[in-house]
């Protein structure tokens, strides 16, 4: 794909806000006409710029516990571990990361008993030296949605 022009970077700017507007409307926005912005779009998500569109949903249950779990490793890479993580659907994303730690789990656990449990199932694995819990407060700035 060519480089990203300004009306490209407004598009993205744009859906990366409001996923659902309205061909229509974003062409209006960006002063494009709405076959042209559909273009543009199509583009952006062949090239995959656009990789999906997808709600933004907010805490259903206050009870929900969200960690991030700082993993350094015996070894890297380590598959089986991130086999083991792949597994379990409280495990939400991992992060391979440089620097004195090598993996960050975000982990969505429905109280803290539940947390503790993946906690201990990944801390007695293998390939794991050392772990960190760090309890999430409250997301002050959420991008990703998701």
């Amino acid at each position: 794909m060519r480089d990203l022009d300004e009306k490209d970077r407004e598009i993205l700017q744009i859906l990366s806000r409001e996923a659902r507007i309205a061909t229509k409307a974003l062409a209006g926005r960006i002063a494009l006409s709405r076959s042209a912005t559909a273009e543009r779009i199509a583009n952006l998500e062949r090239a995959g710029i656009i990789r999906g569109y997808r709600a933004d949903i907010g805490e259903i249950d206050g009870s929900t516990i969200r960690a991030l779990l700082l993993i350094k490793l015996k070894r890297t890479p380590s598959h089986d571990l991130l086999d083991v993580l792949a597994q379990s659907p409280q495990v939400r994303r991992v992060l391979s990361v440089a620097g004195d730690l090598d993996l960050v789990a975000e982990i969505v656990a429905g109280n803290m008993e539940k947390l503790n449990a993946l906690r201990d199932i990944i801390a007695g694995h293998d390939a794991v030296a050392d772990i960190t819990t760090s309890v999430v407060l409250r997301r002050e700035i959420d991008r990703e949605n998701g």
